[in-house]
This record gives structure tokens, sequence and C-alpha cells, in this order.
């Protein structure tokens, strides 16, 4: 199984920064709050394992669950599939609009972002001897990547997909053509049943086509220092967050095999060094505050240890349809 590194180094700021994440966490949570408003549905057992789920806090008055086999961590309370799909949109077109930071940083995520994933889908498709195969985009509309996998022409076709609607659609796999391969980027991240959702991108997915899978992962490092006091895990968005191996774990009960598994995250330290600069009462262990102390180097080779061992939270994993 492959393991990949990346050199691919920016800041923050270039990205995600957390002083304009602020009034975008601000909307996230009241309009979770507002989709949840009289939800009786409760999350019992993890996807990944069937094991009960215990408390582990609330972030903001939202409570979450752990598995206390996998380490992932869950927004307990779920509503129905339809105002859960109405969330994501109502999140989708704020985080499009002026009023959100991302309207400021569009060419930098392009450089940063959307460019690497272009590339890296590009790379494990030729790889694995599949040229010019159509790819099909899980997502809620619109989403910024739809033009780069349009333009690069490395597709016969490009296909977007409701992922709310493609958690409920049949079992029988009759709901839209079948594609070469599949695209899914933080999507398992906000779906409200993962499970579901991968049982209907499985169903559209051609025997031996690949399956893409971006993700937080809570067995990273920044998630594991800061847990919910860290300001990116903020719901819809991360109402899921795996961790690596129960994230692995998943798919394989999906029926995909995972061909390349990697943690090539770059901004772990920064994002703890970050948070302790706006709250500097966060309670750090003694090795903690100094590695966030130390200098530039110290980070850089820090970072790269955690990408090689698979601790960063930022997860980038393939997948083929089992034959």
């Amino acid at each position: 199984m492959r393991s990949i590194q990346t050199q691919h180094l920016f800041p923050l700021s270039a990205v995600k920064p957390l002083d304009g994440l602020l009034n975008y966490r601000a909307f996230c949570l009241a309009a979770t709050r507002k989709a949840l408003a009289g939800c009786t549905h409760r999350l019992e057992r993890s996807w990944s394992s069937a094991v009960r789920l215990e408390p582990c806090g609330a972030l903001e008055g939202l409570a979450y669950v752990r598995d206390p086999e996998h380490g992932g961590l869950f927004l307990a309370d779920r509503s129905e599939p339809a105002p859960w799909g109405r969330l994501l949109s109502e999140v989708n077109r704020h985080r499009h609009s002026p009023a959100a930071f991302h309207a400021g940083l569009t060419q930098s995520r392009v450089d940063h972002v959307y460019a690497p994933k272009l590339e890296w889908i590009e790379d494990a498709l030729r790889l694995q001897e599949i040229p010019q195969t159509s790819i099909m985009e899980v997502v809620t509309a619109p989403s910024d990547f739809t033009e780069f996998l349009t333009e690069s022409r490395s597709f016969s076709e490009v296909l977007t997909v409701d992922e709310t609607e493609l958690a409920t659609d049949r079992a029988d796999g009759s709901g839209g053509p079948q594609v070469g391969a599949a695209v899914l980027l933080e999507s398992l991240d906000r779906a409200l049943d993962p499970a579901a959702l991968l049982r209907g991108v499985v169903n559209r997915v051609e025997e031996g086509g690949l399956v893409f899978v971006t993700a937080l992962v809570s067995s990273g490092f920044d998630m594991t220092v800061l847990g919910l006091r860290n300001l990116y895990l903020t719901p819809p968005d991360r109402a899921n967050c795996f961790s690596l191996h129960g994230l692995t774990a998943l798919l394989r009960q999906s029926g995909l095999s995972p061909l390349e598994v990697s943690t090539p995250g770059v901004l772990d330290v920064e994002i703890v060094r970050a948070h302790v600069q706006h709250d500097p009462s966060l309670p750090l262990s003694a090795f903690e505050r100094q590695l966030v102390d130390a200098d530039g180097e110290t980070h850089e080779v820090f970072q790269t240890f955690l990408q090689q061992r698979g601790l960063s939270s930022f997860a980038r994993i393939v997948t083929r349809k089992q034959r």
C-alpha cells in the first residue's frame, strides 16, 4: 500500500486563517442548532466498529460522542436527510458569499488546495492504468472543484452528484450511470450517514474503479492535542471526524480496498500554534508547548515525521472497488 508525503508547503493564512474562520464558524453553529431543533435521533453506534459510542463533551452546546475503539468524534444528534441536506446547502451558499472568509482566498486555494488534489487524482489513475475515465464528484453544489475536473480534460465525463441524495438512493445502484472513478473531498466529514453515502458511491462505481477520499481525522496531531477545542471541528462541515484507522475500516466494510493511505498535511503544528495565540490559556503539556514555541526548522522536521507515520490530521486515501 502506498503512502505519499508532500513538500507542497504553504501557511495556514493561505487556505483557512483562524481569525477569518470565527465568523464562518458562528454561522455554521447557529445553522446547525436550527436544523437540529427538536431532533430526537441520537447517534449510538460507530459506523466503522459497531461499538457503542461514548459521550465526550459538547461544542458550544452541541454534543459530540466518541468511538472508544477507533477514537473518532461524531456529532451526537442527527436530523432526517431532508433538513440535513438543506443545512449543507445553506452553509455552502454562505461559504461562497462575500461574507465568508473563503471569498478573499480564491486564488490561494486554487494553488494550494485544488491544483494539488487534481494532480493527485490524475497521478493515481495513471498509475492504475485507468485513462480517460468518467468521474463522479460527490458534493453539495456548487463545488469549486468541478471546474478543475472539467477543464483538465483528463476525464471522458465529469458528473456532479448531490451527496445527500446519493446516500438515500436505491440500493440496486440504478440511480444513475456507472463511472470509473468517484471523488469525495471531505464529504464523509459532513455526511448524515457516511456508511449509506459510501453504499451509494460504490453502487455507482464500476468494478475495479477508484474512489478518492479526503478527510479530517481525529488521530492527527492537532486534533489529538486540541480535541473539541479545535475551532476547525465545526458542524456541519465536521459532523464526523473519523480516526485514520476507523476511516479505512469503514471503507473496507463498504467494499473498497485501500491502495494509498496517506496523511500529507502540512499545517498541524501551525494550527496548534494559532490556537495558542488565540487563547494562551489552552492546556498544553510541557512538551506540546515546547514544540509550539520551537523554530521553523523544528516544526518542518516534526511535520515530516507526522506525514511519514500517518499522524497528520489531513488524510488522503485512494481505494479500488473490489472485483
